[in-house]
């Protein structure tokens, strides 16, 4: 029968039971943690990783790799409940910014770990590979440009039984993304009980209100199986961080009744009807054999804001000659449609000249006559689905080999749609509302992973687990409707074609990208001596679109006595480009000292990139070292680890280039389609190399304290990148937001003191010097300071189901690093948005739980 609950890792007569009953493609490893309880016996229960190591579970701190243990209650001690925030608060070594006005970068937040991009963090769940986000963030602040990971935001924490962070390279074991580590989240499997909760929070600033219904049921399957399905259901108000624009004030103070008060908002998006469901299922099949299934559906709408188009001055929309005249055209060619002259002439003068135009002279200011700002909206859908089965071989010439093997596929859709903006080139006939279009990724995966434990004569049975992988990843782009890409009978009068802001992708643009590639995999484990763990992993992996790549992992730990040991591992590892990544055209809008650009993302295989230099993608290849020491002595549980991580031939976005008219005629001749408009462009390129060291420091402490329990933790992480190599392609600005955007030092410090009836829990925020950025602007950087924020919630449990609880994220609502006058009025922003705490500053919340 399946068993639900945790188990007891220091037993060696259960070692090929546990082992059967693990998820065999990604094997186990011990980490820290120490319950509430005082008696000895609890003490000594440790939780188990399902990540890091292919053997059986060990005693705490033997994982020859680090590895952080985030438990489900633990996730539930924060007032966001996304999941980005949740797990970022946690692990130093992980940041998530927040993305205001940042293209399809504010529908789906990119994560670093160790300052290196989101798809080089492999994501598991339940130790399967979890598929790729359909977004590509294309202004992910030099870091993340051009990046394609997994969509955490997804997984709701009230599913989670705990969640995994392996903090070392692990590509050899797991394939391609791994490079910065591993994140494995586990779902909960209990066959009884469950919870409700019902959250209501709010910044301090009163924006951003959220309401949050989350529920967990376990429940029997047959009297040998499970069922546990999580549900979590919210809606998030929009922030604005924001003040008025210092044009747009100038248009106020000059007679415009039109402008909004705030013409363009830096805040998060807005957020509704963002539902999410995962269940995971399991069932005993008897003879040592069981199977499995989990999966999700989860939804979203999402809405944020864009850059302000001032109607004096935007490009091809209003004027073409900065704001001495506004662009009219003629819409009958009856003529008599010359441009309206409005240099210092006040809004009153100005409305009176458009008013006098002929009837077939149009200009957009008679449209919008206060501007618009576009707000980006898109509808998210996140769908997976896993089957498998495990157990171990018996009465066969495969007898006590352990077998899993599994089957997922994982989709994800981004349907993209424009509000309050217009294709100017359709002139008054344009619609002000676009669906531009969607990206869908889908991946399959088909694995088939075996364990076999041998007596060679060591101190325990040799592990050596071998087994293969077949992948398939496609990418697709759906056209957007014609009235956001089309080129419209106006576009020779000097009005640009496409949804303003985020055109539409158009049909020849459009269709299916596939790749295949299959792997096969060798590891080896020995406890060499009682004090001596060893492993070497060896991946090879084929991909039909670029070759072959072979990597290594040597690993090892060593106990000195009962209480120290020392942990080192080497490993090479590779990410592939994504089939997105190589396909993926786009086009986005910059600001650059005041003006706005319209700057197209090409496939690096497009005439026009290749014209400027682009060649096919290549994988990133990287080489890891780490050593750590490790004590578990006194109720004191203390690892440091040093890392070093190259890596070679990364992938992020090229400079912009403009684009000539003589350029865009030859092409046209060439017989490519559709770049009319384009005046800049950029694609993804493997330009560039980097260096990363740093320092993980984690220490744990509990104690009985205040006639409670007390436990107590420490983090800390020193990280900091070096780009040894890169060419004119990636450019300084670009180096520079690699190397300093993100802080060098990150700590936090957690106090958790429980009681009979009531819990509290501490924790202080401290976040390093950094380079605040605004707008994606190279004039406009600062050394930012230091910052520390506080983090506090209490709970009562009024019996053994209900508890509530009111907590406060940035309790004392510390500010991050502020614009100077100048700038802030001139691009609308409070906050350089670069802040590793965010722009939002305090949020308070209020929890009712009942569990049953």
């Amino acid at each position: 029968m399946i068993k639900h609950n945790n188990y007891n890792p220091v037993a060696r007569s259960v070692k090929f039971a546990l082992a059967a009953s693990l998820c065999i493609s990604a094997g186990v490893a011990v980490a820290q943690e120490q319950p509430a309880s005082t008696t000895a016996k609890e003490k000594a229960v440790e939780k188990i990783a399902v990540v890091g190591t292919r053997s059986a579970p060990r005693s705490i701190g033997d994982s020859p790799v680090p590895i952080d243990i985030i438990s489900g209650e633990e996730l539930n001690k924060n007032g966001n409940s996304d999941m980005l925030n949740l797990i970022s608060t946690t692990v130093p070594s992980l940041n998530v910014h927040t993305q205001p006005i940042s293209d399809t970068g504010s529908l789906i937040r990119p994560i670093n770990l160790r300052g290196l991009s989101s798809d080089s963090t492999l994501v598991l769940l339940n130790g399967k590979r979890r598929h790729r986000a359909s977004v590509i963030s294309f202004l992910g602040g030099g870091i993340n440009d051009g990046a394609q990971g997994p969509d955490l935001s997804v997984i709701p924490g009230i599913a989670m039984k705990q969640v995994e962070v392996l903090r070392d390279g692990a590509a050899a074991q797991y394939g391609s993304d791994a490079i910065a580590g591993v994140i494995n989240f586990v779902l909960k499997d209990s066959a009884d009980g469950g919870s409700i909760e019902v959250k209501q929070g709010e910044y301090f600033a009163g924006d951003g209100a959220s309401t949050e219904l989350s529920a967990n049921v376990g429940m029997p399957l047959t009297k040998d199986g499970f069922v546990n399905a999580s549900l979590q259901y919210k809606n998030v108000d929009a922030t604005s961080r924001s003040v008025q624009r210092a044009d747009a004030q100038a248009l106020i103070d000059n007679g415009n009744t039109s402008v909004a008060p705030l013409a363009q908002v830096w805040g998060s998006p807005e957020i509704k009807d963002d539902i999410s469901i995962f269940v995971n299922a399991g069932l005993d099949l008897g003879n040592g054999g069981e199977a499995y299934m989990f999966g999700n559906y989860s939804e979203r709408d999402v809405r944020g804001g864009f850059y302000y188009r001032n109607p004096h001055t935007r490009g091809n929309v209003f004027s073409n000659d900065g704001g001495e005249t506004l662009q009219v055209v003629d819409t009958s060619g009856a003529g008599g449609c010359a441009n309206v002259g409005i240099s210092g002439l006040n809004h009153q003068q100005i409305t009176d000249r458009v008013n006098a135009l002929p009837e077939n002279c149009f200009t957009f200011f008679s449209m919008f006559p206060g501007g618009f700002t576009p707000n980006l909206g898109g509808n998210i859908t996140d769908t997976s689905l896993a089957i498998g089965t495990k157990g171990e071989f018996k009465n066969s010439f495969m007898d006590g080999i352990l077998y899993d093997f599994s089957g997922v596929v994982g989709r994800s859709e981004s349907t993209f749609q424009l509000f309050n903006s217009v294709n100017a080139s359709l002139g008054p006939n344009t619609p002000t509302n676009f669906e531009t279009g969607k990206y869908i990724q889908l991946e399959k995966t088909f694995t088939a992973d075996f364990v076999k434990y041998l007596p060679v004569g060591l101190y325990e049975d040799l592990t050596i687990a071998f087994g293969t992988q077949w992948t398939e990843e496609s990418f697709e782009i759906v056209a957007g409707e014609q009235a956001s890409w089309e080129v419209g009978p106006y576009i020779d009068q000097g009005l640009s074609n496409g949804s303003n802001g985020f055109p539409g992708f158009q049909p020849q643009n459009a269709g299916v990208s596939t790749r295949r590639n299959y792997a096969a995999y060798i590891d080896v484990e020995a406890n060499v001596t009682e004090n001596l763990l060893t492993a070497l992993a060896l991946r090879f992996e084929d991909y039909d679109s670029f070759g072959t790549t072979t990597n290594y992992k040597l690993s090892g730990q060593y106990r000195i006595n009962e209480d120290w040991s020392l942990r080192a591992s080497n490993s090479t590892g590779f990410r592939a480009p994504t089939v997105g990544q190589a396909n993926v055209s786009n086009v986005r809008t910059e600001a650059s000292q005041g003006k706005l650009f319209d700057v197209g993302v090409l496939p690096p295989t497009n005439p026009v990139a290749i014209l400027k230099g682009a060649t096919e993608l290549k994988p990133e290849e990287s080489t890891s070292y780490a050593m750590g020491v490790v004590y578990t002595g006194n109720d004191f549980f203390i690892t440091a680890d040093y890392y070093l991580i190259d890596v070679d031939g990364r992938i992020s976005q090229s400079d912009a280039f403009e684009v000539t008219a003589a350029e865009i005629a030859a092409l046209k001749a060439a017989g490519v389609q559709g770049i009319d408009s384009l005046t800049s462009i950029t694609y993804l390129t493997n330009d560039f190399d980097t260096r990363t060291q740093g320092i993980d420091l984690v220490a744990n402490y509990s104690m009985d304290l205040f006639e409670g329990r007390s436990s107590f933790a420490l983090a800390y992480n020193w990280n900091d990148t070096e780009v040894t190599r890169f060419t004119d392609i990636t450019g300084e600005f670009r180096v520079s937001r690699l190397e300093d955007d993100l802080p060098k030092h990150r700590a936090t410090f957690t106090w958790s003191q429980s009681w009979d009836n009531w819990s509290l829990f501490v924790r202080s925020n401290y976040y390093g010097t950094y380079q605040g950025v605004a707008a994606d602007d190279d004039t406009r950087t600062t050394d930012a300071s230091a910052k520390v924020t506080f983090d506090a919630e209490v709970s009562y449990y009024i019996n053994d189901n209900f508890a509530i609880t009111a907590g406060a994220q940035n309790l004392f609502n510390t500010e991050p690093e502020k614009l100077s006058d100048a700038w802030s009025k001139e691009l609308g922003a409070k906050y350089y948005e670069t802040s590793p705490m965010g722009i939002n500053g305090g949020y308070w919340y209020l929890k009712g739980t009942y569990k049953f």
